[in-house]
């Protein structure tokens, strides 16, 4: 999927998950989303230095 299809994708989701919530639901989500995307890297990178590590 080529980036631009892509960010219109997100861009998509983010409108319909945002429709009709008050602010503090958009805060709350916000939050959720910006934690779970430090998860996500932060496993992505320890399993890619885990990998580096084991190849060695």
């Amino acid at each position: 999927m080529p980036n631009c299809e892509f960010v219109t994708l997100i861009s998509i989701l983010a409108c319909n998950i945002a429709k009709d919530k008050s602010s503090e639901e958009l805060a709350t989500l916000s939050a959720f989303f910006v934690q779970l995307r430090r998860y996500t890297c932060y496993t992505c990178l320890f399993k890619l230095s885990l990998n580096t590590f084991l190849r060695t």
